[in-house]
C-alpha cells in the first residue's frame, strides 16, 4: 500500500478532486488536519481509522515528528493511508517535510494536489489575483513564521514588487505586516480584502485598506489579499 498526501481543497467538499475522493473511499487510515470538512471525512469508510492531528494557535495535538512517525508506521503495516491536508499539501502544509520522512524510511508515497485557498479564496470573493492594468503578478506568502527555523518573511522586498500579495495564516500578525508594508512604500490606501472561511457557508468578505486592516476584528481562517485587485468584485448577480 501507499501513503497518499492529499490536498482537501479550500473547504467546499465539491472542490475536492475526483482522485482525492476515490482515495478516501478506499482508505484504511485517514490522518487529517483540523479544518477538514466533516462532509469530506465522511467519504472515508466507517471502518477507517481517523487520526486528528489538529494544529491551532497555541495548541498542537500531535507534533510534526509524531505525525511523520504515524505515517511511517501505518504505511509499513501495509495500510492505505490518506494524509488529508487543507488546500494543497505543498502550500504551507508541511507536505515536503512528510515526504522527506517517508522517503528516508523507504515507505512508498504519492502527492495528490489540491486547490489552495491562495487561489480559491480570492476567486470565491470575485477577486482576480492578476488582471491587466491592475496586477501582472501575485505572491503567496505566509503570515505565520515558525520560530523553529523558518526564514523570516522579507515584507519590504514584497512591498517593492507591487504584485498582489495573498497572505495565508496572517490574521494574528496583520497589524505588524501592514505597518511594514506601508513603511516600505505601499500606500496606506492600498485595498485589502479579507476572505474568511472561503468557499463554505460561513464565507464572508471584509474590504479594508492597509491603513485600517490592523484595527479590524478578523477571525481565522482567513485569506488576506493586498493590492489594487482587492477592490474588485466580479460576482454574478
Amino acid at each position: 500500500m501507499t501513503v497518499f498526501l492529499v490536498g482537501a481543497g479550500p473547504g467546499d467538499p465539491e472542490l475536492l478532486t475526483v482522485r482525492a475522493a476515490r482515495l478516501l473511499a478506499a482508505a484504511d487510515v485517514v490522518v487529517h488536519d483540523r479544518l477538514i470538512s466533516p462532509a469530506i471525512l465522511d467519504l472515508a469508510p466507517a471502518s477507517a481509522v481517523r487520526v486528528d492531528v489538529s494544529k491551532r494557535a497555541g495548541h498542537v495535538v500531535m507534533p510534526q515528528a509524531e505525525i511523520n512517525e504515524a505515517l511511517i508506521e501505518h504505511g509499513r503495516a501495509g495500510r492505505q493511508v490518506v494524509r488529508l491536508k487543507g488546500g494543497d499539501p505543498f502550500v504551507f502544509g508541511r507536505g515536503g517535510e512528510e515526504c522527506e520522512a517517508l522517503l528516508a524510511a523507504g515507505v512508498p508515497f504519492e502527492v495528490v494536489p489540491g486547490i489552495s485557498s491562495a487561489i480559491a479564496a480570492p476567486g470565491a470573493a470575485g477577486i482576480p489575483v492578476t488582471m491587466r492594468n491592475h496586477a501582472s503578478a501575485f505572491t503567496v506568502v505566509t503570515g505565520h513564521v515558525d520560530p523553529a527555523g523558518t526564514t523570516p518573511v522579507d515584507w519590504e522586498a514584497h512591498a517593492a514588487t507591487g504584485a498582489t500579495l495573498v497572505i495565508l495564516m496572517g490574521v494574528g500578525q496583520i497589524d505588524a505586516i501592514a505597518k511594514r508594508l506601508i513603511a516600505a512604500g505601499r500606500s496606506p490606501d492600498t485595498p485589502v480584502a479579507v476572505v474568511h472561511a472561503a468557499t463554505t457557508s460561513e464565507q464572508r468578505v471584509v474590504r479594508l485598506t492597509l491603513a485600517d486592516v490592523g484595527h479590524a476584528d478578523l477571525a481565522a481562517p482567513s485569506t488576506i489579499v493586498v493590492g489594487d485587485v482587492a477592490a474588485l468584485q466580479f460576482l454574478a448577480p
